[in-house]
């Protein structure tokens, strides 16, 4: 392999330099409770990423969803997201133990915006708001629940560029033309 010399950015000042100052709505775009636009969203959305670090600095992105409106709003600064059976890693919530800071992107299919929350989080084990994200009679079996630092609607640039929701990009395939979602699905279900 060649040795390919890069510049890297080391301090926040070069960053800047870099980036520029943000302006108008970019500067101004985040609040720190819901507005009425924003409990409309999370009542569309049937997906997030949950982001989480360990105290440590180890990282995880996982998914979520349900239902449209799966996100629960508690009240102006509280949401809970509820967990269903799955694979029982629980990397996330793990790093949420040592570190409760975590960022959140709703997604609503077909729309090219996001709604971006960070907060502080802690794990609930069981709450009366339980009952009301019950899904085909299961009741969560724990629940993210986030007290809000910052929430805001991100412009749709990066999903526009990425032709996410268009059709033809969603059969990807290697250089080799092994189809990447079929490759994965008999990579992770395939039994022994």
């Amino acid at each position: 392999m060649d040795v390919v010399e890069t510049l890297g950015i080391d301090t926040a000042d070069e960053l800047r330099e870099l980036l520029g100052v943000p302006s108008g709505p970019a500067a101004t775009k985040d609040h720190a409770a819901l507005t009425d636009q924003d409990r409309a969203w999370l009542a569309a959305s049937p997906f997030c990423v949950i982001s989480t670090a360990a105290a440590d600095g180890t990282c995880d992105s996982s998914p979520k969803g349900d239902p449209p409106g799966f996100t629960l709003v508690l009240d102006d600064t509280t949401i809970a997201i509820p967990e269903r059976p799955g694979n029982r890693r629980g990397d996330g919530y793990y790093n949420v133990l040592s570190n409760p800071h975590v960022g959140l992107l709703h997604l609503i299919p077909g729309r090219s915006e996001t709604l971006r929350i960070n907060g502080r989080a802690r794990l609930v084990r069981d709450a009366p708001y339980f009952d009301r994200m019950v899904v085909k009679g299961h009741r969560p079996i724990l629940a993210l629940e986030v007290a809000i630092e910052q929430i805001f609607f991100h412009c749709p640039k990066s999903l526009l560029r990425s032709e996410m929701w268009k059709p033809e990009s969603w059969e990807p395939t290697t250089p080799e033309g092994i189809k990447v979602v079929e490759y994965y699905r008999d990579k992770l279900y395939r039994t022994p």
